[in-house]
């Protein structure tokens, strides 16, 4: 007999389920619930309710083995191809192998500077002569001490300036850009996010998948993510998300009809949404539940079992979750991606529909629900807004959301890039209620905005970067400040305890570790690193400074906002500190943007001496030598094709990394890459 995983008891759901067997589960459950309920904890250790049978999937330690079935042609269909013309040149994402026809790649960012201020006869190719002359334009450009002697760190502020894409500046007569620049909008009627805004689109394909013994036929697989797609093009490992019953109608699992995999690219910890959600839940704000997951795939001919790597697996946030969290089955689903949140745009629903991006079919009173209260935040005086807001806006709750979210420190959210949340509008009261999402970068782990200091002090009465009007005004109200303030006040002494949240980083890390392990030896050795609370450098940003990990950053954090709210500090605004190229702001040394791995390779390449310096000969001299290599027909011009292999080539950014860390100098190959074509 086989031995079958604990979860292939559980009943399957479908249309075949019998109404007197649910009806006889659900009265034993409710039997032995009402014997055998436990205690209650003490007020620090909050529990969650049971609130449904999902709860025996999302349990935070537990490590679920996901196998996924592709045929050839499904593998090769899910691979995403980017419609209609570039951003930022190039074709689209995805690939393999850099440099393919049609693939992501290097040269998809940083072509354009190349032509922009190389190409001075505009002909659309680059002669020996217009080479040479940008290497000596940008070198005089850059060393703006005019010391004759460039470092890689000296180089990456001007590298940052020059290929700033003009691609991620706020649309013309568009609502503007977030402080970095960022408008992550897609086209109309497409996803948001800075994927979509280069055109690029997930295809659903068809697969099998076995979800700890239980078998789904033909369930639909896409991939997902932005930034976290862009970090992990290069290796098998990307992230997933799962339909169970797009093309086999009516199939799920104990409930859950949608599983989102992320690869945990950007978090060496792989804990960073999963505590932070869990905190969210103890604050008693609705937010997903989570597990883990150890995902292998079989791709005939390619994958056998191939174990790719552990997941976490996030709850999806539909019309389950809402009624589950709301008590309603019906209301609109909104996941906003603006800077700008409830900024009057007019009085039409189709200019505010992209940036609002329904996940709901919204009614016409809903739509106008959003357009209302844009109208009252962006235009009513103190004294309309003070009295109405409330009739809009679910002040308490949004007092809790907000504690967290600002004890996180969470920048790539509604605080600083204007993403990664959800806004609920219930059919019942008409009000707004927040729902945290995509939680990769929490703890102060978003390195491209601000210091490591003032993410960990960062201000509590004034946590936002840039202008964000409705939050300036949310801020301002007494109902507000009042909850709000308590809110921090009782959370400090329950919930965002340190040594409570460093006891659950011990125990998920025991829990998960064997994973990682079995994925590979260089993960592991960070995953130690980090769970010990060694500050490291995000291999996603290798130019930014280490960051600090949950462990010692929940103590900094909670030091900090017991000051302030004592009085004693405070804190640090965002808008006082680094700017572009200011200490610690992107663009700076120590900032993120394409200085931070092209400096080091231009110094690699050109540095004659080896003194880890480049003179202006070096650097002109090095300009020369690549023209001549990626000139490979000696023609005297570059060609759009040849300046893009030799970019792709070249200026891979893992060639930039530092020397140690995964995909750099001196580090094995990357772990899970997928084979190299011949």
């Amino acid at each position: 007999m086989v031995k079958r995983h604990p979860l292939s008891a559980m009943d399957a759901e479908g249309p075949a389920r019998k109404p007197r067997l649910m009806l006889m589960h659900a009265a034993t459950a409710l039997l032995v619930f009402s014997i055998c309920r436990p205690s209650p904890l003490p007020a620090a250790e909050p529990t969650e309710e049971p609130r449904s049978k999902t709860d025996e999937i999302f349990t935070t330690t537990k490590v679920w083995p996901i196998h996924l079935r592709f045929t050839a042609e499904e593998w090769a269909a899910m691979e995403p191809k980017q419609n209609g013309p570039a951003p930022f040149g190039g074709g689209p994402p995805g690939g393999p192998r850099p440099g393919e026809p049609g693939q992501f790649a290097p040269a998809t960012f940083l072509m354009p500077p190349f032509l922009k201020d190389g190409d001075a006869n505009q002909d659309g190719v680059l002669s020996k002569e217009e080479f040479q002359t940008l290497a000596a334009t940008w070198y005089s450009t850059w060393d703006k001490e005019k010391a004759g002697q460039l470092t890689a760190e000296q180089l990456r502020p001007g590298i940052n300036a020059s290929f700033a894409s003009p691609n991620f500046g706020p649309p013309p007569g568009g609502p503007g850009g977030g402080p970095l620049g960022l408008f992550l909008q897609g086209a109309e009627g497409k996803r948001n996010g800075l994927m979509s805004m280069m055109g690029v689109e997930f295809e659903w394909v068809h697969a099998d998948l076995d979800f700890g013994g239980k078998e789904f036929k033909d369930v639909a697989v896409r991939y997902k993510g932005n930034g976290t797609f862009m970090e992990s093009r290069a290796s098998t490992k990307r992230s997933f998300k799962i339909e169970l019953n797009k093309y086999v109608k009516g199939q799920k699992l104990k409930g859950l009809t949608t599983l989102n995999l992320h690869c945990n690219v950007t978090d060496t910890s792989w804990m960073n949404e999963i505590l932070s959600y869990r905190l969210y839940r103890d604050a008693k704000v609705p937010a997903p539940r989570t597990a883990y997951a150890r995902v292998s795939i079989t791709v005939p001919g390619k994958y056998d079992h191939q174990y790719i790597g552990l997941y976490s697996m996030v709850e999806d946030i539909d019309k389950d979750f809402v009624e589950a969290n709301f008590n309603k089955k019906k209301g609109a689903i909104l996941k906003p991606v603006t800077p700008n949140l409830f900024t009057d745009l007019g009085s039409e629903w189709a200019k505010y529909k992209q940036t609002y991006d329904p996940k709901t079919v919204l009614s016409v009173d809903e739509a106008q629900r959003v357009i209302d209260f844009s109208h009252l935040v962006t235009n009513a005086d103190d004294a309309e807004f003070a009295a109405k807001v409330g009739d809009y806006l679910a002040i308490d709750e949004f007092a809790s959301y907000m504690a967290v979210t600002v004890w996180l420190s969470t920048l790539d959210s509604i605080l600083a890039v204007g993403q990664n949340y959800y806004v609920f509008l219930h059919p019942k009261t008409d009000k707004f209620h927040f729902i945290p999402w995509d939680l990769d970068h929490s703890f102060g782990q978003f390195p491209i905005i601000g210091s490591q200091e003032q993410r960990d002090a960062l201000s509590i009465r004034h946590p936002w970067q840039g202008e964000r009007r409705f939050l300036d005004r949310v801020f301002k109200l007494e109902a507000f400040k009042k909850a709000y303030l308590a809110k921090l006040d009782e959370f400090s002494k329950t919930i965002f305890q340190p040594e409570r949240l460093v006891k659950q980083v011990d125990e998920i890390a025991a829990a998960i570790r064997p994973a990682i392990e079995e994925e590979s030896k260089e993960k592991l050795a960070q995953f130690d690193k980090v769970v010990a609370g060694e500050s490291i450098r995000r291999t996603t940003f290798p130019g930014a400074p280490p960051v600090k990990p949950i462990r010692t950053f929940v103590k900094a954090r909670a030091e900090s906002v017991v000051d302030q709210l004592a009085g004693k500090s405070d804190g640090q605004k965002l808008d006082d500190g680094p700017r572009p190229g200011g200490p610690g702001g992107p663009g700076a040394p120590g900032g993120f943007g394409p200085g931070g791995f092209l400096g080091r390779i231009f110094v690699t390449d050109f540095d004659a001496d080896k003194n880890a310096g480049l003179t202006r000969d070096e650097f002109t001299q090095g300009f020369t030598k690549w023209f001549e290599k990626w000139n490979t027909d000696q023609s005297g011009t570059l060609t759009d094709e040849q300046l893009r292999a030799g970019i792709n080539r070249d200026l891979e950014p893992s060639r930039g990394r530092r020397p140690g860390t995964p995909g750099g100098p001196g580090a094995p190959p990357t772990p899970n890459a997928p084979p190299a074509a011949p």
